[in-house]
């Protein structure tokens, strides 16, 4: 098997060090690449500094073309690309499929928001002394971009750091995860085949030790991060004058309130749950992770919610129909099991799943789980669930907003008032009203409060926080 280069200012390169990707399934082998050295990962960022002038000279319609050519070319793949998620990360071939569409969406969406992205006048003549004068304000980019990404959406959340990036003109260096590089360095094949200035872009597979001086390097000033709490937020304590965007995890709640009550509607809540925080493994920071049910509907919708966990398809990521795959590896398998076992023996019910078999975990649902267990108030990052019952529209709410996360929430109600009032309540960064929090539009802002981030991806959003405000005021004119 040959070995897959890095990128280097949009340049193929090879190294001494080589490094093998296995499957999390059955550790075949996926692929293997070589590995940046420290003289190519210092090229890399003066290249992104050097072609700033270039990159901000570039036009609208060159960047645009470059990202939709990417799009065009994820599509033209898709089967190809979905495979290699599979491989390398072990999600089912259905969930690796709908993230080839969303990654391809996502170019398409920042190709689009390229040619929006003009700035805005305004009249400054509001006052008398301010005459004849208007501003013309326009976004430019912070700097160049050292973009972290994670494991478990290997091609769409290295999209959302890169493609942003390129449309407002800013160069970017991307390190995937050392788990899942593949697909990234497969993106960077797409994007050397467009005419962006050399230099916009590298892509680095570093392991994760050697990340710490490239986050600190000051030709760097923005760091846009996605993955776990600890990671995050030592990043930011590091680099008090860099503008650090990071995505941080969740324990993302489901509630399904009273009026919520036919059997069209508990169907369609137990089928959406049951499949969303199990989707990708329950490895998704917007994966179900806490339902909360009216109690006048508990004891109808547990039995349901039950049979349709029992119902899900688990087994090997590349077979069709399956839907729950491995967890990325043997040391997040046995977490996720000791967690379950130590909240049953705090005196939780095993209503569903609690098993292991290598790095799958059957789908597991949990009542009565003690607030202060691992399961109940910290990110599971697997497929498992708690379930509860509450007394009414202010309990449920409440229930929610008891969580040092913020992440997204998803609310099974027919009263717009109530939706109203949850929009208004909840501390999360997105209420999903009918539907489960896993719910993402990538052209949507996306982001947390509290410890699930700061910052917000989704195209024009993560353009404008990649950017700032740059003000020309024209005098003498004759408005």
């Amino acid at each position: 098997m040959s070995v897959t280069p890095f990128w280097v200012a949009g340049k193929p390169r090879t190294g001494s060090i080589v490094h093998e990707v296995h499957s999390p399934f059955d550790g075949t082998l996926v692929g293997s690449h070589a590995e940046p050295s420290p003289a190519d990962v210092d090229e890399a960022v003066q290249a992104a500094v050097d072609v700033q002038a270039a990159a901000l000279a570039s036009t609208a319609a060159q960047r645009a073309e470059a990202l939709m050519h990417v799009s065009q070319q994820i599509t033209a793949r898709a089967e190809e690309i979905a495979r290699l998620i599979t491989a390398e990360n072990g999600k089912p071939l259905m969930w690796s499929r709908i993230e080839v569409t969303r990654g391809a969406s996502t170019f398409r969406w920042a190709a689009e928001e390229a040619r929006r992205w003009s700035g805005e006048l305004q009249r400054l003549d509001t006052d008398a002394t301010s005459a004849g004068r208007m501003a013309v304000i326009r976004r430019f980019p912070n700097g160049p971009v050292l973009g972290i990404a994670p494991f478990n959406f290997p091609l769409n959340l290295v999209a959302h750091k890169v493609a942003p990036a390129l449309a407002v003109g800013a160069p970017i260096i991307i390190k995937p995860a050392p788990a899942t590089p593949m697909t990234a360095l497969l993106l960077g094949e797409l994007l050397a085949e467009t005419d962006l200035p050399s230099g916009m872009w590298s892509v680095l597979p570093l392991a994760n030790e050697q990340t710490a001086a490239l986050v600190a390097d000051p030709r760097l000033p923005v760091v846009s991060f996605t993955g776990s709490e600890t990671v995050g937020y030592h990043i930011q304590a590091g680099q008090p004058t860099k503008h650090v965007v990071l995505e941080l995890g969740g324990n993302a709640a489901a509630v399904v309130l009273a009026d919520w009550s036919s059997d069209a509607d508990l169907e369609w809540a137990a089928t959406r749950i049951a499949t969303f925080g199990n989707y990708q493994a329950g490895q998704s920071c917007v994966s179900v992770q806490r339902v909360l049910v009216d109690e006048s509907l508990y004891e109808r919708f547990v039995p349901l919610l039950v049979e349709k966990l029992n119902g899900l398809t688990t087994g090997a990521p590349t077979e069709e129909g399956v839907q729950v795959g491995p967890v990325i590896n043997d040391a997040a398998a046995a977490r996720i099991q000791s967690w379950i076992d130590d909240a049953v023996a705090s005196g939780a019910t095993l209503l569903a799943g609690g098993t292991r078999e290598g790095t799958t975990i059957a789908p597991t649902l949990l009542a009565n789980a003690p607030a202060e267990a691992k399961v109940s108030c910290e990110e599971v990052f697997g497929p498992v669930m708690t379930i509860a019952p509450v007394a009414g529209v202010d309990a449920a709410l409440a229930a929610v907003n008891d969580s040092r996360f913020g992440l997204q929430a998803g609310i099974f109600t027919h009263d717009v008032q109530v939706a109203f009032r949850a929009h208004r309540e909840l501390l999360v960064g997105g209420v999903v009203i009918g539907d489960v929090p896993s719910f993402r539009a990538d052209q949507m802002p996306y982001g947390g409060v509290k410890s699930s981030g700061l910052g917000r991806e989704g195209l024009r959003a993560a353009m404008t926080d990649l950017t700032h405000d740059r003000v020309m005021v024209l005098t003498g004119l004759d408005l």
